[in-house]
Order: structure tokens, then sequence, then C-alpha cells
């Protein structure tokens, strides 16, 4: 997934930067960095760990610049090395230069052995590095940003939104079918592109709007420009945004993602009722789902489980081992709510099934009667190529399973996952707009021995953009 930032400000931007980037913690955890230019110089520094861990106020005061770069990594490419930690930086025809990324490349290979075969050295083993290369390679030949992007646009598979810093100017785009969020938002002197409108948000700023699937937008001390480099036969954006991914507050595609999930909690009321003494979410993913199953039922609301807050997202910790171990030190249940009652348990996903189990169990201990799974995604059946963490269909406790053999599984009374129909309706948004290949099977695009949607076929026809439309300035 990750996060990713790029800001113009009047004064130094290292600040709202910092600040941008705890805002998008919850898309990765494994790394942060920060790039600022000057006028003269380029300024960075990024290390292993959490952005608080990363930055102190020394640090940042020495970030000096009126433009820069912030990305935090949740890694799905690409070994967990220093040298795979962006912002990348580089100096390209007399500029400095930095790019970071969010999301996946599917042939990030083929375009690697392309660029060794030319000679190039590459020096991590991330997607971002190709997709520099792309752009670099492409103004060398024209020194035109749009055509670099198009020529991204053209050349890279799968799920990518970029920003990109040339020195004075933050330019930043989006893959043409939309698969990850970036959004642009004004401050109190100056723009910023993020992943998530929450970091507009933290900065006390005003969203504009989504980068729509396609476009270039690039910001200036001049202001805002944008032109739209391509545009794709339809979108993709992702569903696991909605389910878990994005922060509760933030706005995606112009839906605010807690409204969405309390849509999905009624349907998971409306879909599988059960008569049960307290609706409890996990939280804190589950309780939007949680509040609005409550009141669509009228069973009273209560949390069962108590969050440790100084812990991260288990889901996006980097082994099965430490997801496993992480979820009792995560949360501890309020015996004195569960203790002989039926209780409703709301969570947004279920993967890998071994997190469920354990919340169960945990509950069961504390002295639940029974506990009744209800889950704000339908039954995760498929891996996800395009920047989400869940690569093989082994690891998928639903892919091959009857639900019975699921709720078996870890251990619940009853599961009910709520319908793609629901989920669909929920998010409000046609369902050819939609990626739902972890859901269906069923991808946007070609993918080796995956199926590809019918509205895609010409994809597989040729390379992926072959029906792009190209758009005159």
């Amino acid at each position: 997934m990750c996060g990713i930032v790029g800001i113009i400000g009047a004064g130094d931007v290292s600040i709202p930067i910092y600040y941008a980037l705890y805002a998008l913690q919850h898309r990765g955890q494994e790394s942060a960095g920060i790039t600022t230019f000057d006028g003269k110089t380029l300024f960075k520094h990024k290390g292993p760990c959490l952005v608080a861990e990363v930055f102190d106020e020394d640090i940042l005061h020495e970030l000096k610049g009126f433009s820069g770069l912030g990305h935090v990594r949740y890694p799905t490419t690409g070994e967990k090395i220093a040298e795979n930690i962006q912002p990348f930086t580089f100096r390209f025809m007399g500029r400095f230069c930095a790019i970071a990324h969010n999301g996946n490349l599917t042939n990030t290979e083929k375009l690697r052995e392309e660029f060794e075969k030319r000679g190039q050295i590459f020096s991590t083993t991330t997607d971002t590095e190709v997709i520099g290369n792309v752009i670099a390679d492409e103004l060398r030949k024209s020194g035109r940003m749009e055509d670099a992007v198009l020529a991204c646009m053209k050349r890279l598979e799968g799920s990518y939104s970029v920003v990109f810093l040339s020195e004075d100017k933050v330019y930043a785009f989006r893959d043409p079918l939309g698969i990850r969020p970036l959004c642009i938002g004004k401050t109190k002197d100056g723009y910023i592109v993020c992943s998530e409108s929450v970091a507009v948000d933290a900065l006390n700023g005003t969203l504009i709007r989504d980068v729509r699937p396609g476009e270039l937008v690039c910001i200036s001390k001049k202001g805002l420009e944008s032109v739209q480099i391509a545009e794709s036969s339809g979108h993709a954006h992702c569903v696991f945004e909605y389910i878990y991914f994005a922060r509760a507050d933030s706005v995606i595609d112009g839906r605010l993602v807690y409204e969405v999930r309390r849509k999905i909690g009624q349907a998971l009321y409306l879909e599988a009722p059960v008569k049960a003494d307290l609706v409890s979410p996990v939280p804190d993913s589950g309780i939007a789902h949680a509040t609005r199953y409550s009141e669509s039922s009228g069973i009273p609301y209560r949390e069962g489980l108590i969050k440790n807050r100084y812990m991260g997202r288990t889901f996006i910790m980097p082994t099965q081992e430490d997801r496993e171990n992480a979820v009792r030190i995560k949360l501890n249940p309020v015996k004195g709510h569960i203790k002989d009652k039926s209780i409703v348990i709301v969570d947004d996903s279920i993967v890998r099934g071994t997190t469920s189990k354990r919340i169960i169990n945990i509950l069961k201990d504390a002295g639940a009667e029974e506990v009744h799974m209800r889950v704000g995604s339908p039954p995760i059946k498929a891996p996800c190529y395009l920047g989400v963490d869940m690569p093989t269909r082994e690891e998928l406790i639903a892919s091959g399973k009857s639900n019975e053999e699921v709720k078996e599984g870890i251990d619940a009374t009853s599961l009910h996952h709520v319908s793609v129909e629901s989920l669909i309706d929920a998010i409000g948004m046609p369902a050819d707009d939609l990626c739902l290949g972890c859901l269906t099977g069923v991808y946007p695009l070609w993918i080796k021995g995956e199926k590809a949607c019918p509205r895609y076929t010409d994809f597989i026809k040729g390379s992926y953009q072959t029906n792009i439309k190209e758009f005159d300035e």
C-alpha cells in the first residue's frame, strides 16, 4: 500500500510533511523518509521504523526547503533493506530529483531486464526505481514531464500513484485505472498531493479533489496545473481501501470511508440477523460497521475488546508469526461485558483467519457463550497483485473453502460475510469501476495465470495499455 506525500509551501516543508506522514502511518510501518529542496540543495533523511522514531525535531530542522516528498513503506515487492526506503533521490540533466510510489507493478522484472541490457545499473530491488528509469529515459529524449508520464502509462502494468520532485516543482500522477488513491489539497501557503485526505486535514488544509485516473498534476509556487495525459476504457478503484486500508475519516474518490463502512454494517444485519446480547467491534477497523449493525438490529453496542493504542496494524506486519503474537497484546477483553453473553463481533475482513480465530478464543476464554462473526468484506479468495500483501491462495482461509469450513476453522458460533452486491452498493460506485480481484479472482488487467475482466479483453490482445487515449495539450 504505502503512503506518499508531496508538498510545495512558502517556508520549510519538512514539518508539514512529517505531520502528513504521521496521518498516513496506517498505510506503512516498515520505514519512513523525507526529501526536501531549498533552491540549491537536496536534503534527505530516511530510516526503518515508524515516523516518530525516524525523525526528531533536530532532523526536521535540518531538512530545509520549500518543496519536498515523504513516504511510509508497506512492502509488497522488494526486500527489507535500507536501499529500498523511499523517497529515492538522484540528479538528472542538471536537476535534483526525487520519487516516491504507492502501488505494485506486475511487469517490473521485464522492464528491469530491458534497462539492464542497455547498461542501466539498479541500486534497489523495488518497482519504484523502475518507474524512475522510465521517466528519466523519456525526459532524456523530450525533456517534457508530460511525455515522461505518458510513457509510464503506456509501459507500466499494475497500480501506481507517484509523486516526483523536480527541484521547485512537485508532479503527481495516477495510473489510468485509478487503482491506488491520490488526492490534492490546499494548505495555508501552498499545496499538497497525498494518498489520503486525512493528510490534508492534518495540515488544516482544504481537500480540493482526487487526482483523476490518468491525470498529471503539477504544484509549484505559481500554483496548481494539471493535464489529462491518458484515459482508460474503465476504472478499477481498489475495494480493499474501503474495506480496510484507508482511515475511516478519509474521503477516497469522493466517498467518505466511514459512511461506506456503516452501510456495510447495516447490510450485515439485513443479510444475516441473529439473536444476541451485544454487538462489539474488532477495534479500530470494525467500529463503523458495528455501530450501524447495532442501530439496525437494536442490539446494544458495547466494546468487548479494548485496543492497546501503542500497537500497530497487525495485518501489515511483515511475518505471520509477528501478526499472531501481536493479537493478544493488542486486544484485551472487557470481561464484565462478555461473560455469559452472546456476542456479535464485527470485523472488516478475514484474510488468513489466524487473527480471527485468536480473537474469538480471547472472547470465549473471557466467558462469552456464543461468538457470531460478521465480516465487512466478502470472502477473500484470491491473491492481490496490485499492492496488498496477500500473495498466495494458500494463505487465504476462504480460498477453496465453504462458509461452514471457514466458520469451523475460526471457532465461530456463526459466520457471515457481506455479499459482493451489498459491498458495491455501500461504496456507491458501479461495479465496473472497482477492482474486485481479491474477491472474485477476476482482475482489471492481464496477469499471467489469472482471469481478466471481459471489459478489458483488449488488454490481453496486446500490452496492458493498448486502449489508452492520448490527449492533446
